[in-house]
């Protein structure tokens, strides 16, 4: 009697895509947290940059000329909604290794890294043609903005970079496509649900509205890439690289090596 070969895995990012629909849903035991988790670190995130603001305005400190209000009001709210998103994995769950799907993989850095050099093509020329539609001045992110005019000495310009190019990545995709993810698949909900809303609502909790859409491009392949191996590796690695370049030119154009 013949015997029918075993199911092959899928191979290649088309195929990849294709089978997840196909592939049942993965949900964690033990995780007590769902939405409530996830809206708490974006009030811990809007609140502590509402404090840095204040501060800077009753201190008479002007933050776009101030060096260490750029860099704390840039990096403390980020950083610190992303600790909190960890420390709920650890109260009401498995610790964020399992919750929030940080397993090291190899396959995943090279899926990451391939989708992030095509999320790097893809915002090229969203921005080419965005620049074009809506003006230059408007396509400017807002740190962009916050450094613009700013000299920034070395020391500084390299912490913007470091956290532009991995800190940043790493907290965003913690708390987006980690724990809002989560909150998602413990409804049950579909991981094609879960990869719309993360990306939406990635894209509107910058609150730069002019830029929403670019910024829906931009994440785009960063969330194939947590879509398609169900962990975050790939996501980070693909956010990492899809910063790269532009966190390389916030530097230079910082130390004033190339024009702003």
């Amino acid at each position: 009697m013949a015997v029918e070969p075993a199911e092959q895995p899928p191979t290649g990012l088309i195929a990849s895509v294709r089978a997840v629909g196909r592939e049942p849903e993965q949900v964690n035991t033990g995780q007590r947290w769902g939405f409530g988790a996830f809206l708490l670190v974006e009030a811990v995130f809007v609140l502590s940059a509402v404090f840095i603001t204040a501060l800077a305005s009753t201190s008479g400190t002007d933050i776009g000329s101030s060096v260490a209000f750029v860099l704390v009001g840039s990096v403390t709210p980020t950083v610190l909604a992303a600790a909190v998103a960890v420390v709920v994995t650890y109260v009401r769950g498995n610790g964020p290794w399992r919750d929030l799907r940080l397993k090291w993989d190899w396959a995943d850095v090279k899926v990451g890294l391939k989708l992030g050099a095509l999320g790097l093509c893809l915002t090229y020329v969203t921005l080419l043609v965005w620049s074009r539609v809506v003006g230059d001045s408007n396509a400017t992110s807002a740190i962009s903005e916050l450094v613009d005019g700013t000299a920034l000495p070395l020391s500084a310009a390299v912490v913007m970079f470091c956290y532009v190019c991995f800190l940043g990545p790493v907290c965003e995709e913690i708390i987006y496509r980690g724990l809002l993810w989560g909150a998602i698949e413990r409804q049950r909900w579909s991981r094609w649900a879960a990869f719309v809303l993360t990306t939406l609502i990635f894209a509107a909790s910058h609150l730069e509205p002019l830029r929403t859409s670019v910024l829906i491009v931009i994440a785009l392949p960063i969330g194939i890439a947590r879509l398609i191996t169900r962990r975050l590796t790939a996501s980070v690695v693909a956010h990492v690289v899809n910063n790269f370049l532009p966190g390389l030119t916030l530097l230079l154009v910082s130390l004033g090596v190339m024009p702003a």
